[in-house]
């Protein structure tokens, strides 16, 4: 499962005292969980945005904290990069951008290739910012691949105007261009994309766009400003364009305009003989206000709208774990010590029983082995 989720935004830091506890938390659940179910089966519950907020809820963060991502993530790199066969990439800020140049540090052992690793990221973060166009600016950006070469990319986007955070998850996406997001929870708003799936024409006409003439481009982009500021012309309103069906409260904030030189500036960047794929756009450099100059002009060009619909379709309270240990803020109550150490060392138990259990299994095959030689 896969999906969005949108968080207040929160300030501030975890205290010392409280970090150890989360990280101690965290390493007992999560080594739980591998050692129960492997390490494939851990990506999948961190995929789900659900299950990945009840975790933050379980180690003690705010139950609806935007830097709950920051805080687990963090973690979890700390914890899984040293002893298990899973390998955190990225993080927060620049260190965002990290995934590229932390490829080349994964292991040998892994069975995925580091370019696949590139391009899935680069590919994750375009989307939700180039495809879906939802008013939020990534600043979080973190990738997790197993030994056996599966993958899941949690990233988190930042909207200073309705003061909210909302973090994507990506697992194992087959097809980057429709419905990537496919289980969703947030709070509806407003936005732009074409990764509907009913939008297939949409992206037909944006591969077609891309692989046409430049010049052509610029052009109808200049008619479709002219259109949208009211100054139709007769050529405009012959080609049955969308214009009188035009949405300009809803719509026009999509909509700003792109500055001429630096839309033909990336086209040509973009341009290649032919682009066989809008994954191929992306990784060529496509911006988020070049893909909107082309949104526009699918729209009062060629009478082909995005999708103006918000993916938002699973909503969700996670309050409930918060009643394990308690919460950060003290909500629903203060972090109970006691409790957070008892928790933490009855999962150490069940993963010491485990380990204990493997030894033994493997030493009555060995031994087993032996026999049957002689």
């Amino acid at each position: 499962m896969v999906g969005i989720a949108d968080l207040p935004l929160h300030y501030g830091h975890v205290p010392d005292y409280l970090l150890r506890i989360m990280k101690d938390m965290c390493d007992s659940i999560v080594h739980t969980m591998i050692y129960e179910f492997g390490e494939d089966k851990l990506l999948e519950r961190l995929s789900n945005p659900l299950w990945f907020q009840a975790l933050n809820n379980a180690i003690g963060m705010d139950w609806d904290s935007s830097g709950s991502t920051t805080v687990l993530l963090a973690l979890l790199k700390q914890i899984l990069n040293k002893k298990s066969d899973i390998f955190v990439l990225g993080g927060k800020g620049k260190h965002s951008l990290g995934v590229q140049e932390e490829s080349g540090s994964i292991p040998a052992s892994f069975d995925i290739d580091p370019k696949d690793v590139k391009d899935n990221s680069v590919l994750s973060a375009k989307v939700d910012t180039v495809l879906l166009q939802d008013g939020y600016n990534l600043y979080i950006h973190y990738m997790l691949v197993s030994k056996s070469g599966k993958w899941l990319v949690v990233q988190q986007g930042m909207n200073p105007n309705t003061r909210f955070a909302r973090r994507y998850h990506l697992s194992e996406v087959d097809n980057f261009e429709c419905e990537p997001n496919s289980s969703i929870s947030g709070v509806i708003g407003r936005a732009v994309n074409i990764i509907q799936k009913d939008s297939s024409d949409v992206r037909k006409l944006f591969l077609e766009l891309i692989n046409s003439d430049r010049n052509t481009l610029l052009r109808d982009y200049s008619k479709a400003m002219n259109n949208l500021k009211g100054n139709t012309t007769l050529e405009l309103t012959e080609s049955n364009a969308s214009i009188y069906g035009f949405d300009r409260v809803k719509k026009l904030n999509y909509y700003k305009p792109v500055n001429i030189h630096l839309l033909k500036r990336n086209l040509e960047k973009i341009k290649a003989d032919s682009l066989s794929s809008i994954s191929d756009t992306l990784l060529n450099g496509m911006t988020a206000s070049t893909a909107r100059a082309i949104f526009l002009i699918s729209d009062l060009i060629y009478n082909e709208p995005p999708s103006f619909q918000d993916p938002v379709n699973y909503p969700y309270d996670p309050f409930k774990y918060s009643f394990l240990i308690g919460g950060k803020d003290g909500i629903p109550y203060p972090i109970n010590s006691k409790m957070a150490y008892s928790v933490i060392d009855t999962m150490k138990g069940i993963v010491m029983k485990t380990k204990l259990g493997e030894k033994s299994k493997n030493r009555a095959i060995f031994r087993l082995e032996s026999l049957t030689k002689h």
